[in-house]
C-alpha cells in the first residue's frame, strides 16, 4: 500500500493506492489469493461454470482461481480488438452458464459493471463477483443494483486500520 495523491481508474481521487499486480505477479501470493478465493467460494456454496477475469489486471487471478477449482475460466475484453477475431470475450462460453466474475480490486465497479453486461449479452448467467480487495468506494451498492453480489478477500477500511 502507497500513500500519497493518485487517480484510480474510477478517475475518483485516492490518497491511498493497493498495487495488486505487484502481488499478483508473484507466484506464491498469487497461489496463496486463489486458494483463499477458492475456499470462500466452497465455503459460501457459490457454483459456477466458468470464472471470468477481465483484460488485464484480473486475468492472473483468473488463471489461478481457475487452477485451484478446475472451473475453465474466460476473459473479457474491454474493448473489441481490429484484428484476429474481435471478439470481446475469449474462451468458451455457453449459454446459460453461471459465471463468477473475478477483480484485482473495486472501487466503483465500473469496469466490472461493463463486464458482466458483456456476458450477459453473450448469455451467461452472473449473479456474483469476487475481488481480492473491495475499496468500499461503492461498488458493493453498484453491483447490487445490478444482481451481483460482491464477495472480497480485503475490503480497504481493514487495511488502513492494520496500518494506524
Amino acid at each position: 500500500m502507497q500513500f500519497g495523491e493518485f487517480t484510480l481508474a474510477s478517475g475518483a481521487k485516492s490518497d491511498y493506492y493497493i498495487d495488486i499486480k505487484k502481488a499478483s505477479t508473484n507466484p506464491k501470493v498469487l497461489l496463496l489469493i486463489s486458494k483463499l478465493m477458492a475456499e470462500r467460494i466452497k465455503d459460501r456454496g457459490i457454483e459456477a461454470d466458468r470464472i471470468a477475469g477481465v483484460v488485464l489486471g484480473s486475468i492472473p487471478l483468473a488463471t489461478a482461481l481457475s487452477l485451484a477449482t478446475g472451473i475453465p475460466y474466460v476473459m473479457v475484453r474491454k474493448e473489441k480488438k481490429d484484428h484476429g477475431t474481435s471478439k470481446l470475450i475469449e474462451g468458451d462460453l455457453f449459454p446459460g452458464d453461471k459465471v463468477l466474475v473475478v477483480e484485482d480490486v473495486i472501487t466503483t465497479a465500473g469496469s466490472s459493471i461493463q463486464a458482466i453486461a458483456t456476458l450477459r449479452e453473450n448469455g451467461a448467467d452472473v449473479r456474483n463477483i469476487f475481488s481480492v480487495i473491495d475499496r468500499e468506494g461503492g461498488g458493493r451498492e453498484n453491483l447490487a443494483r445490478a444482481g451481483v453480489a460482491l464477495d472480497s478477500l480485503v475490503k480497504g477500511s481493514e487495511l488502513l486500520k492494520e496500518r494506524r
